[in-house]
C-alpha cells in the first residue's frame, strides 16, 4: 500500500461523513495551496474520479467550495455553486477554522446561505485547518 493510500483510508470517514459515495460527481471550486490536499486525495479515492475543476458540461452532485473571508462575495459564490447542482445536489462549503488566516464568521455563513437561496443542515471538522458547512437548497413552498 502506498502512503497516498494509507492516508486515503484513513481519512475515509470525513469523506463517508460528507455524503460522498462512489462515482459521486464533486466539483471543487476555490482551490489553492492551503486547500487540505488530504481530504481531497481522499475525496478522488472514494469517488474513483479526479475532482472537477472547471465549469462542467453537465450538473454535479456535490460541489466542494474552499471560502476565505477575503474572496469575495460569498452570497454570489454561492448562487452560481447552485447552478452547477443537480436537483437534491449538495455544496460543502469549507473556510478556515478560527484562528486561521482567511477564516469566516459562522454568522457570515448564516446571513449569505439564506440570501442565496439556501439552507446549513450541519458543519463538521473534516480536515485539520476546515470546518465545513452542509448546504442544501431550501425547500419550495416558502416565502417569495
Amino acid at each position: 500500500m502506498s502512503t497516498t493510500e494509507g492516508h486515503a483510508e484513513g481519512n475515509n470517514q470525513p469523506v463517508t461523513r460528507l455524503g460522498i459515495g462512489p462515482d459521486t460527481v464533486v466539483l471543487e471550486l476555490g482551490y489553492d495551496d492551503g486547500c487540505d490536499e488530504e481530504l481531497r486525495s481522499a475525496i478522488e479515492a472514494r469517488t474513483a474520479h479526479l475532482l472537477v475543476d472547471e465549469e462542467p458540461d453537465d450538473v454535479v452532485d456535490l460541489v466542494l467550495m474552499w471560502w476565505r473571508a477575503d474572496d469575495g462575495d460569498l452570497v454570489d459564490a454561492l448562487v452560481d455553486a447552485m447552478t452547477m447542482l443537480a436537483d437534491g445536489g449538495v455544496i460543502w462549503l469549507f473556510t478556515p477554522k478560527s484562528g486561521r488566516p482567511g477564516h469566516v464568521e459562522p454568522s457570515d455563513i448564516g446571513e449569505a446561505a439564506p440570501t442565496a437561496g439556501l439552507q446549513q443542515t450541519s458543519t463538521l471538522s473534516a480536515a485539520r485547518d476546515w470546518t465545513g458547512s452542509r448546504l442544501v437548497a431550501r425547500k419550495s413552498g416558502g416565502r417569495r
